[in-house]
């Protein structure tokens, strides 16, 4: 098992003015922070679920997946600024920083604040809900470390977005 480092998050949110809804990671993984961009590891589900819900082909590049959520009004985030963490591990995650999300609440008419997995929910429960008085609804996360969850379950919980993206 790998020691802990402490990580600064490396990847800018993604926004604009017209994102409608956000949605919150916990903090990137290992493959997302080389690629510089979310959900970057190939077996996390996040880009698949998105392109079934909005009927698109499958985004390979990141061009192609800010082109999609650009074109769904979809901010894409991170609860954690900075964090020690061991590998991409959300369990082993300590002495945490949130980010400021007003760089996008200030910005863009977010309706809905959502996040992805309970790491995530919790984080958010604790560094940062208060701060901005609004509650995140929890999805399940397409991590493939929720095994558990089967990709029809994933896009039957996250087609509740669908109706805050238009």
């Amino acid at each position: 098992m790998s020691a802990y480092q402490p990580v600064v998050h490396p990847i800018p949110p993604f926004y604009d003015a017209s994102s409608h809804i956000l949605i919150l990671g916990s903090f990137p993984s290992v493959k997302s922070r080389e690629m510089q961009f979310f959900y970057g590891h190939p077996q996390n589900r996040f880009w698949k679920v998105l392109a079934i819900l909005f009927d698109e082909p499958y985004p390979e590049s990141v061009p192609e997946r800010a082109d999609l959520l650009r074109r769904h009004h979809i901010a894409v985030w991170d609860v954690i600024q900075s964090c020690d963490i061991m590998g991409s591990s959300d369990a082993s995650i300590r002495n945490v920083v949130a980010n400021d999300l007003s760089v996008i609440l200030d910005t863009a008419e977010i309706r809905e604040i959502y996040v992805n997995g309970r790491t995530a929910q919790r984080m958010y429960r604790k560094y940062i809900k208060e701060r901005i008085g609004k509650d995140a609804v929890c999805l399940p996360s397409t991590s493939p470390a929720n095994a558990a969850c089967s990709l029809e379950q994933l896009i039957k919980a996250w087609s509740v977005i669908l109706e805050k993206t238009e």
